[in-house]
């Protein structure tokens, strides 16, 4: 028995969509190549970096009161501009609330800048 046109086509649109659904992520994250796992440790990893140049500014700027570190203290307030969505994230996580997929979504739009900003600042301390 031969099942009618539109039911065959809708067999076939329910398998595609089926499928659409159970296929694996494949491809980059965040734009860097990255699986999503592979992504969120990267993210973990910038975060703690940074955190670490925040406490490193503050070290130099407790140590060396009277030092002329301004483009310091300018790129390190880069970097938390940049890393703001990051950091709401964490807080937001550490406190059990809630991130929203719109805070997630600038984090994965800002992780790289972060990153980057960050590695500004720890040159500019190295000097």
């Amino acid at each position: 028995m031969k099942l009618p046109y539109f039911l065959r086509l809708f067999r076939v649109i329910l398998v595609v969509l089926l499928q659409g659904c159970t296929l694996p992520y494949v491809g980059d994250f965040g734009g860097t190549g990255l699986s999503k796992e592979e992504f969120a440790h990267y993210v973990e990893e910038v975060f703690r970096f940074q955190n670490r140049m925040t406490s490193e500014v503050m070290m130099l700027a407790e140590a060396d009161e009277g030092g002329n570190f301004t483009d310091v203290l300018k790129a390190e307030q880069h970097m938390q501009q940049v890393c703001a969505p990051l950091n709401e994230y964490v807080s937001r996580d550490i406190d059990g609330l809630s991130s929203g997929l719109t805070l997630r979504r600038q984090v994965v739009k800002t992780a790289l800048d972060c990153d980057h900003a960050a590695h500004e600042v720890e040159v500019l301390l190295k000097r």
